[in-house]
């Protein structure tokens, strides 16, 4: 019978506390102020200026998706109402992806479930592991969905965190396309290519996990840390956060995953068995990423020659995006208004 990771872990390798990790930041950040600053940093503050990571220990999840459900929640009101019907491309190189009518949907990547529970049983030495793997946008360091984004929708935060602009996003999917997980999920029927070329524009926006983006500049833990009692997940300065997963990693015996994967991202797995095994036993597909090996995106040259050329335009894009997203705002404002 397996025994519960609290009975098993040792309690100096469990989970940042929520304190601890607001108290870290806030500490970091004061550490990071230059001579004759006034002011001290606070919590609140911190979180913009300090690259953070996350580090996943697939020992310690039971599945019981407290994780999956809090990030739903958050999710749902972020997602607009579609049009009916959704416009038809033309010519129809993009394909409707409506979840409207799937919001309960939990075992994949939808534009509504932005981090879900991945499990497999794994046989390694000898031992069946039963793994239970939370799953989301991982965060890259040199992320290709930001540096090849024509429109410049997507762009990484200083403190390591990729987002999505939902108000500017065309729906293209270039992101889904150079992303080794294909992570992004197209929402159809929504977003600002309506207003714009609906039958010739990206067909809706695209959605993916922030890591909670604005709880974290308030100071708060992203929904799914705060959520998990299991304390599964840990969040804290990138530095701090690798050299834990590495010790851990020597101590048990365990393996790593996202370290050096698509050039290194801020969301790192610890597992009690090889990812290589992981990856042929957990079940794959569209919205279900596997754990392949995954060399840097940005190295080939052609997209890096690709992203230096187009970055400019893309700055433009998403300039002029900003104010047409603006208006549009606007206009809808004004017609609810009384």
């Amino acid at each position: 019978m397996s025994k519960n990771p609290e009975e098993t872990t040792p309690a100096k390798e469990r989970g940042l506390s929520r304190r601890a990790f607001l108290g870290g930041l806030a500490a970091a950040g004061a550490a990071c102020l230059a001579p004759g600053t006034a002011k001290a940093a606070t919590a609140s503050s911190a979180p913009r200026t300090i690259e953070l990571a996350t580090l996943i220990d697939l020992s310690r999840c039971i599945g019981c998706g407290a994780c999956v459900e809090a990030c739903r929640t958050r999710s749902m009101d972020h997602v607009p109402e579609p049009v009916r019907p959704i416009p038809t491309m033309y010519p129809a190189r993009a394909k409707p992806e409506d979840f409207s009518d799937k919001k309960h949907v939990d075992d994949r990547l939808t534009p509504y479930t932005r981090l879900f529970i991945q499990s497999a049983e794994v046989t390694y030495q000898g031992r069946t592991h039963l793994v239970h793997a939370p799953r989301r946008c991982l965060h890259c360091v040199n992320p290709p969905c930001a540096k090849l984004c024509p429109f410049g929708a997507a762009r990484r935060e200083t403190n390591g965190a990729v987002r999505i602009d939902e108000s500017t996003c065309l729906g293209g999917a270039k992101c889904r396309d150079v992303c080794p997980w294909s992570i992004p999920q197209r929402q159809s029927g929504v977003g600002l290519y309506l207003d714009l070329l609906p039958a010739f524009a990206g067909n809706g926006v695209m959605f993916k996990c922030d890591r909670c983006q604005d709880r974290v500049e308030s100071g708060g833990l992203p929904a799914c840390i705060e959520a998990c009692p299991m304390d599964v997940q840990q969040i804290g300065p990138r530095d701090e956060i690798v050299a834990r997963a590495k010790t851990l990693a020597a101590e048990r015996g365990h393996f790593l995953y996202g370290l050096d994967e698509n050039g290194g991202t801020n969301t790192i797995y610890l597992s009690p068995v090889p990812f290589e095994l992981l990856d042929a036993a957990v079940g794959t597909g569209p919205g279900r990423p596997g754990f392949p090996d995954a060399p840097s995106v940005m190295r080939n040259e052609e997209k890096y020659a690709a992203a230096v050329l187009g970055a400019p335009l893309a700055g433009i894009a998403a300039g002029v995006l900003a104010i047409l997203a603006g208006r549009r705002k606007d206009s809808q404002k004004d017609r609810h208004e009384p």
